[in-house]
């Protein structure tokens, strides 16, 4: 019993809702700090398909927002329109604001994953202390020495 474009806008604002779902349940598969996903390059890739998802969804919601916006002008301005009119309510301009972060969500999560291939990440290894003199160790000299150690490092102390 709904007039075509409300139906159209019901059914562009659930697909933005079920792509912004699985593109959120794709998004924690690809991120790398989950153990779920496999390799860096397939969760790059899940990753990807999230931030796709997401701009699919922004773009669902941004074309539901638009068309029922534009609907509600173009009645409101026309004076042979005789029926109740309606104005730009604030859940437009909310409906607006969360269909461009999503879409900017999702071209910042798409290019954030990737991973310069050209230069390989450089691993720091952990060479140790050179000298470590523990506060339990004890001289066994017969003269004591008031000198302290020239050799401590900053690990020396921890």
């Amino acid at each position: 019993s709904l007039t075509g474009y409300i139906q159209a806008c019901r059914g562009l604002m659930i697909s933005a809702v079920c792509l912004g779902f699985f593109g959120a349940v794709f998004g924690l598969v690809g991120m790398k700090c989950t153990k779920v996903g496999g390799s860096d390059q397939t969760k790059a890739k899940i990753a990807c398909l999230a931030g796709l998802m997401f701009i699919l969804s922004g773009l669902c919601s941004m074309t539901s927002c638009s068309l029922y916006a534009n609907r509600i002008t173009s009645e409101f301005f026309d004076p042979s329109f005789v029926a109740q009119k309606y104005e730009l309510g604030a859940a437009l301009f909310i409906g607006w604001a969360g269909a461009s972060l999503c879409i900017i969500g999702g071209i910042i999560f798409c290019f954030s994953i990737a991973e310069n291939s050209n230069s390989a990440r450089r691993g720091y290894a952990y060479n140790g202390a050179t000298s470590v003199m523990s506060s339990r160790t004890k001289v066994h000299n017969s003269v004591p020495d008031k000198t302290p150690p020239k050799h401590f490092d900053k690990n020396a102390y921890v």
